[in-house]
């Protein structure tokens, strides 16, 4: 839409072909990001005729855009915690960039104020490295579920099997950096969740669906996370407290199992569960975590915490 309108400020009258070229959508979009246009008070005219299309009233432009301080501070923290969970697009420097243009356009000395809080701040990252959705395949998923419309989408297994299917998209979720899309799969009568980031196409179909009663999709993508196959399912005894384990293993990654005793904040011997599809972090956040602990399975974690072991002994004994 803001680069429908961006192209609609450049002044005179736009084909409905033109925009859906310039945007790389169908007209029947087209129409709709107008429509949506109107709806937010900008005075979007159309043309009829043979040369006819759509305008911008005579005279309007957009307003500059305006913040007080706590928006400033607001949108700029928004943009940086976005980027630190993970919550980004294919376009990794989309929010640096944006950032950017808010910081040049503030007063100095808020810009300032902003810039030391900013420094001041630190985040703890979960593990891994984020897989970001490509920005169409987000906005045309989007689009779908508040229109109800189905989606074919081109997709990428875990094990590297591509396919192309129709979903009836009922959300979009994020959770723990990555994002998700659960619908159902009519090809196969069964709902699905999809990783965003494995969806290299996403087109819209033409038709219409309803989503079941009492729909809740976060929970839908928790509960089919939960029943998920991993690679790796990792059993740890730790040694500490409940506080002392969560902060490197909070409840959205491990179980903890029952310690013995009343006490939840004694330190005691505690199990700890997990799984993964990788186990390349999990030494390093082990070493962090700086409590005792047994590895009871798998004995490829066993091996990854000796090397690393062994690598920082190394370390330590350069001169």
């Amino acid at each position: 839409m803001l680069t429908l309108l961006e192209l609609l400020q450049s002044g005179g009258i736009r084909t409905v072909a033109e925009l859906a070229d310039r945007l790389g959508v169908d007209g029947r979009t087209v129409r709709r990001y107008v429509d949506h246009l109107v709806d937010l008070d900008v005075p979007v005219e159309s043309v009829r005729g043979r040369y006819g299309g759509y305008r911008l009233a005579p005279g309007y432009r957009l307003p500059p855009l305006m913040l007080n301080d706590d928006e400033a501070l607001a949108v700029l923290l928004g943009l940086l915690a976005g980027r630190r969970a993970g919550l980004l697009t294919a376009t990794d420097t989309a929010s640096e960039t944006a950032a950017a243009k808010i910081r040049r356009v503030l007063p100095e000395p808020l810009a300032r104020r902003l810039d030391t809080v900013l420094e001041s701040l630190a985040f703890t990252a979960p593990p891994g490295e984020f897989a970001t959705p490509e920005t169409g395949v987000l906005l045309t998923i989007a689009d779908a579920v508040r229109h109800r419309r189905p989606v074919s989408i081109r997709y990428t297994s875990r094990d590297g099997r591509r396919s192309e299917r129709t979903l009836h998209p009922y959300g979009i979720v994020t959770h723990s950096g990555r994002w998700y899309v659960t619908g159902a799969d009519p090809g196969i009568g069964e709902d699905r969740t999809f990783r965003l980031d494995r969806i290299a196409d996403a087109r819209t179909l033409p038709g219409a669906f309803e989503p079941p009663a009492g729909l809740d999709p976060a929970e839908r993508v928790l509960s089919g996370l939960a029943g998920a196959a991993y690679r790796y399912e990792v059993t740890l005894r730790i040694h500490g407290t409940v506080e002392q384990i969560r902060t490197r293993l909070p409840a959205s990654l491990a179980d903890l199992g029952p310690a013995e005793g009343t006490d939840p904040h004694a330190e005691r011997w505690r199990r700890v569960e997990l799984r993964a599809e990788r186990l390349d972090w999990l030494p390093a956040l082990l070493a962090a975590l700086d409590r005792p602990f047994v590895i009871e399975r798998p004995d490829e974690l066993r091996d990854r915490v000796l090397a690393l072991a062994d690598r920082l002994t190394n370390a330590a004994h350069q001169t």
